[in-house]
């Protein structure tokens, strides 16, 4: 299962990286006005949202985000469009503290901290001042980061364009009413997803609009993408929909929803060949620990594809995704810390070995309701050994 180097070494150029992030310990600061190089501390509730200053210096600024009400938090910085994420920590526990370090540039952001994980968030203004000191990286270190950057947004073009083929042979079936031909098509598709998924995250609503699970709808809210049709092609039986009795699409919503998902697809893909379409060396970076994020949150519980069990499908997806952001920024990581490149190395082989005794996305996959406990378990274990090191992948490669 080494089907990724490949896929890194076909793509080369050169970008610019204008602002880099992390996630890494500190000590939280005193609450002021503004922040120059220091820490912002951000306390997250059900109804506020709390940060220390609403202003800071250009470049490296950190938030120490805790989650002080009940329900967990998510911590955003966002463009000045209020849309694009710049930077992001998820899964802040109730009591638990998670910090968010940046490098940014001046100018106009929103903070936002989203209890329940839901909704637009609890927003505020955030400026960024000038202090005349050229934020990122210089040297040697900026030049790799650059192919590294290059390289993967050429990754990325390369899967949204397997996604829209998929996607459109996936929906050609479903509005066929070939369903059997539909689940077929269904995992392998989404597999281009998943690897890129924290791409879609930066485009603001697509990422909702494409791969919102039913229990994650808002009251009144209108449910799209791929979950509403897995749902469909695998009806649940009243035990697992609420003791309601599932209700087929007609054949009406059956062809909208399926020509949602290509149109919202084909949107993804027309972002990401956009010629000013960059992602940055720490969203790749901070994107690698975003996907095993979503392993430990949705596929190693089965809570991802809860009607199609096919969460392996999606887990490998997640880890070559993390694995290829980890690789176009390898040299750099060897370079500044050979421990933990090697750590990485190690613990990516080891969770593909795990993987490979279930299957692979070419001969498919157990599926998650037929695993064990005993090998649900050894899957989160490895997960957690993992998340751990890459954790610190951003802090490394940015050297904030």
């Amino acid at each position: 299962m080494s089907r990724r180097p490949t896929l890194v070494a076909a793509v080369t150029a050169a970008l610019v990286l204008p602002l880099v992030a992390a996630c890494v310990p500190n000590d939280p600061a005193q609450p002021g006005a503004s922040a120059g190089a220091g820490v912002l501390t951000v306390t997250s509730t059900a109804d506020a949202c709390d940060v220390s200053a609403a202003e800071a210096d250009s470049g490296t600024v950190r938030f120490a985000v805790t989650n002080e009400g009940d329900d967990v938090t998510e911590f955003y910085l966002l463009g000045d469009d209020g849309l694009r994420v710049i930077s992001e920590v998820e899964n802040v526990g109730p009591g638990l503290t998670r910090d968010l370090v940046v490098q940014v540039k001046p100018g106009t952001y929103y903070t936002a901290c989203k209890p329940g994980m839901v909704g637009d968030g609890i927003r505020a203004e955030f400026t960024v001042n000038d202090t005349g000191v050229e934020v990122g990286p210089t040297g040697d270190t900026a030049d790799q980061l650059a192919a590294a950057e290059a390289s993967y947004v050429a990754y990325v073009k390369d899967q949204v364009g397997s996604l829209i083929a998929g996607t459109e042979a996936f929906a050609a079936a479903y509005t066929a009413r070939d369903d059997e031909t539909a689940k077929s098509l269904y995992a392998d598709t989404r597999a281009h997803w998943e690897r890129v998924e924290p791409v879609a995250e930066s485009f603001g609503d697509l990422d909702p609009l494409l791969d919102l699970r039913e229990a994650d709808v808002e009251e009144g809210a209108t449910w799209s993408g791929w979950h509403l049709i897995e749902k469909d092609l695998w009806q649940p039986a009243p035990d697992a929909n609420g003791g309601v009795t599932y209700v087929p699409l007609t054949p009406e919503q059956r062809d909208a929803a399926a020509a949602d998902l290509v149109t919202y697809t084909q949107q993804l893909v027309d972002e990401v060949n956009s010629p000013d379409f960059t992602f940055e060396a720490f969203q790749i970076a901070n994107g690698a620990k975003e996907l095993l994020d979503e392993v430990a949150t949705g596929k190693v519980t089965g809570e991802e594809e809860i009607w199609s069990h096919t969460d392996l499908w999606d887990f490998q997806a997640n880890v070559d995704g993390a694995r290829v952001g980890y690789e176009v920024l390898a040299d750099v990581v060897e370079a500044e810390d050979p421990e933990l490149a090697d750590t990485l190395a190690t613990r990516f082989e080891e969770i593909d070995a795990l993987l490979a005794e279930q299957g692979s996305l070419e001969a498919g996959f157990t599926y998650y309701d037929q695993l064990t406990e005993e090998q649900v378990k050894d899957l989160a274990a490895a997960v957690d050994a993992l998340s751990e090191p890459l954790s610190r992948l951003t802090a490394t490669v940015t050297g904030a």
